[in-house]
């Protein structure tokens, strides 16, 4: 009997099958804070109104799902992990060249 893995075998894992937990609660809190600014500042200008979705607005940019990635956010979080962090590919293969530039042979 073979088994076959789905390619979305990942997504049911997922909240409707895009969201994490931290995502909804990310975005739960920019709902919140944006009911909050409209209770509080009232939008009597474009501006104001502007100002009060602002929250929900880049709450929900953020959650929003982008083909190969899961959503921007992650897309942003691997951006700065590579621009910030040092890469360091170590190559393994048939001859390597030590410190002092001489090729030996590898066996394993």
């Amino acid at each position: 009997m073979r088994y076959l893995i789905p390619a979305n075998s990942k997504k049911s894992m997922l909240i409707f099958g895009a969201f994490t937990t931290f995502d909804l609660i990310l975005f739960a809190v920019g709902l919140v804070t944006t009911i909050i600014l409209l209770l509080v500042i009232a939008p009597t200008s474009l501006f104001t109104a502007i100002l009060d979705l602002l929250p929900a607005l880049i709450c929900g940019f953020l959650v929003l799902p982008v083909p190969n990635y899961h959503n921007i956010r992650v897309i942003i979080q691997e951006l700065y992990v590579f621009y910030t962090t040092r890469q360091r590919f170590i190559w393994k293969g048939w001859c390597v060249k030590d410190e002092f530039g001489e090729s030996k042979q590898v066996h394993k």
